[in-house]
């Protein structure tokens, strides 16, 4: 009964957010599949590392087609940082590797806390708004 009232109110709070909310809900499960990750890589249970990388490399499918390519130098780049972060995920799991799958986590975080600061505002990011609000150098 208690799984059945998170997801009732997960349901709720995808269908009424905003889409800059709803990039940093992707971000969170981006975030929470690594993790299972890498919480069973040592484990040995590489039938479960691979099922959430495969859910890690769904949602940057999802950043991807959530991407406006009229809106700017920004989703250009966006495309090319998700692109890379896939194969990460993919030499991760390949290999059976840890550090891929934290490098992707740490980028992950640091992309989700920028979004958080532009959705907080209501905003789409610029590029200079999303380098001046995350820290984040996407530029070069």
């Amino acid at each position: 009964m208690e799984q059945e009232g998170v997801s009732s109110y997960r349901e709720t709070q995808i269908k009424t957010a905003s889409k800059g909310a709803l990039i940093v809900l992707l971000y969170d499960g981006l975030i929470r599949f690594i993790d299972i990750a890498l919480e069973k890589l040592p484990e040995k249970r590489f039938d479960l590392v691979n099922e959430n990388v495969l859910k890690a490399q769904d949602i940057l499918s999802e950043l991807i087609l959530a991407l406006n390519f009229d809106a700017g130098d920004i989703s250009h780049k966006l495309f090319n940082i998700y692109t890379f972060l896939n194969t990460k995920l993919i030499e991760g799991n390949v290999q059976k590797k840890a550090e891929p799958l934290k490098f992707v986590r740490s980028m992950a975080c640091e992309l989700r806390e920028a979004w958080s600061k532009v959705a907080k505002k209501g905003g789409t990011p610029g590029m200079k708004e999303m380098e001046k609000e995350g820290g984040i150098d996407i530029a070069g």
